[in-house]
Parts: C-alpha cells; sequence; structure tokens
C-alpha cells in the first residue's frame, strides 16, 4: 500500500544532508544489533532517556517513529532531550522544527507557535523558515478548536480576532518572503479564509453596535471592514449596514455614495459569476 506523507509535516529528507542520514541508518542498526531484548520492552523504554550515552542519532531516530506512530508526547520527550543534550549537534536544528510540528499534532497550539517562533529566532536564514510560518498560522488557527470544531468546520470570525490576525500575519509574510515554497498555495488559500473572517467579525461588531443604537460606531466599523478587507466576502454586508448607519445618522450624501458603491460592487460581482 502507497503511503502518503503528512503535508503538514516539514520535509525531513530533504532537511538533512546525505551523510547525516547514512548516519541515523548506522545508529538504527547499531540499537537493533545491541539485542533481540527491544521488542519485549514498550515503545517508551526503546531509548532510555536517562542514559547519557543514547547518541543524536539514537534520539533522532526513536523521535521519529514515535511520531510516525501518532505517541506525540513520546516524539517530544526525545526531541527535546536530544536539543538539551546535543545544542549544537547535526541533528539539532531539524529536531527544533519536528517538536513544533509534535505539538501541532498533538494538539498543544500554544506550544507549537512558541516552538516554531524559537526555531525561526535561531535560524532566521534557514530552509525551513517558511515551513515555520506555516506551521504557526495553522496552530494559531486551530487555538480555540472543540471536538466539534473538529468534526466540522469551524467559524473563525467567533474566535479570539487576536489569534486569527497573528494566522493572517504569518501566512502573509510566507507568501511575501518565500514565493517558491511548497507551502505557498495552501497558504494563499488560507489567506483567503482568515481575511473573510477577519471581515465577518468587523461586520458582527458593526451590527451589534446598530442594535445598541451606536450609529456612528456601527459605521465606523463597517468602513474598517471596507478599507481593510475591500473585496472579502462581507463587503456587500458591510455596504448594506453602512447605509442604514448613514440613514440613520441623517448623512445623505454618505448614504448615497455608499449606495452608488453597493450597485457597482453588485453588477462586478454578477458580471464575474
Amino acid at each position: 500500500m502507497t503511503q502518503h506523507r503528512d503535508r503538514n509535516r516539514p520535509a525531513t529528507r530533504r532537511s538533512l544532508p546525505r551523510h547525516l542520514a547514512r548516519a541515523a541508518l548506522i545508529a538504527g542498526m547499531v540499537t537493533f544489533a545491541s539485542g533481540c531484548s527491544w521488542f519485549s520492552k514498550s515503545d517508551d523504554d526503546r531509548v532510555d532517556l536517562s542514559d547519557p550515552t543514547a547518541s543524536a542519532g539514537q534520539l533522532y531516530q526513536e523521535a521519529n517513529e514515535a511520531m510516525r506512530r501518532g505517541d506525540y508526547e513520546t516524539a517530544i520527550k526525545k526531541y527535546e532531550t536530544l536539543e538539551g543534550r546535543y545544542p549544537f549537534g547535526a541533528y539539532t536544528e531539524q529536531a527544533q522544527l519536528e517538536v513544533a510540528y509534535a505539538y501541532y499534532k498533538y494538539d498543544e497550539p500554544d506550544s507549537a507557535i512558541a516552538a516554531a517562533d524559537r526555531y525561526i529566532q535561531l535560524h532566521p536564514r534557514g530552509d525551513n523558515v517558511a515551513y515555520a510560518l506555516y506551521l504557526k498560522g495553522l496552530a494559531n488557527m486551530s487555538r480555540g478548536d472543540s471536538l466539534i470544531n473538529k468534526i466540522a468546520p469551524p467559524d473563525l470570525s467567533k474566535r479570539d480576532q487576536s489569534v486569527i490576525e497573528e494566522a493572517y500575519k504569518s501566512f502573509s509574510r510566507l507568501v511575501e518572503q518565500y514565493p517558491d515554497s511548497q507551502y505557498v498555495d495552501d497558504a494563499s488559500r488560507r489567506l483567503i479564509e482568515v481575511r473573510n473572517s477577519l471581515a465577518k467579525h468587523e461586520v458582527q461588531v458593526a451590527e451589534y453596535y446598530m442594535r445598541r443604537g451606536a450609529w456612528l460606531a456601527a459605521a465606523n466599523r463597517a468602513q474598517s471592514a471596507l478599507d481593510k478587507y475591500n473585496g472579502s466576502t462581507s463587503t456587500i454586508p458591510a455596504l448594506e449596514l453602512l447605509i442604514r448607519a448613514y440613514d440613520k445618522l441623517g448623512l445623505e450624501q454618505e448614504r448615497q455614495d455608499a449606495e452608488e458603491i453597493l450597485e457597482a460592487t453588485r453588477q462586478a460581482n454578477d458580471e464575474d459569476s
């Protein structure tokens, strides 16, 4: 059966030089040759994390095996042990990136973001900065996820918008600074989703102000949605709300201008559809 690599995981094989890959293979062969007692041990006992003689190659290989099993907690421990023991080792940079992904898969988005940020700070010109930014965006989008959100598509506009804005920043930086990255296409699609969410939230706040009779505040919020996120899926709702707010405020000319823009927007949408 053909196995497909998780597209959200860093491309480990491309990140390690060929001689390091051979070293990892040799380390695995040596560990296997140490005795068949491996098969009688639990997965967590394959490498004793308290054993100071465990090599970087052993720790890295065991962490990767734990990831493949979906044992993210064990993988995190082994990646972090590797970095702690071998801070300047050949496997350390990749382990710093892999642990961010492991935290993300373990549903620990805050830790994933912190690990990705740390990788970017330590390796600002590293080959995998684009991936770290992509992972930051994904982790921010997942913050606040519930079990229901994992089953049905979540409404990002109802989330804490500060974390959605952080996702927007990460995806934007990826697209702008790393246009040739393999993650650009998906990041671009997610940018549209996040942008629409931010615009929708602005309109929701404007509607709240309308219900409260705060016409000026409502107009300002609707205008903000148009200024920041023009062309989003909330453009027409924002214009409609702006017209209502101007009408309540008695701003006749502003209302007429908004109506003209609304009509032009609708015509443009009809032509594109």
